[in-house]
């Protein structure tokens, strides 16, 4: 292999390592957006059902549950 080859085969070498490492980083931001995206829908999920509970105290409280 002459030099121009082997800088061209390094050149490709970097090339192909720049690329797996890009999709390794797009890999985890889609992964951390995915965890976000779940732990959100739970916190929603939560409030909903506190607020449930509280509007239901309120129609204990007051009598409007009957």
């Amino acid at each position: 292999m002459n030099n121009s080859q082997n800088i061209s085969y390094q050149a490709g070498q970097a090339k192909g390592q720049a690329q797996e490492k890009g999709n390794q980083m797009m890999e985890q931001a889609n992964n951390a957006a995915q965890s976000a995206k779940e732990t959100m829908q739970e916190a929603g999920q939560q409030m909903k059902a506190t607020a449930q509970g509280a509007a239901d105290a309120v129609k204990n409280a007051t009598g409007m549950n009957k």
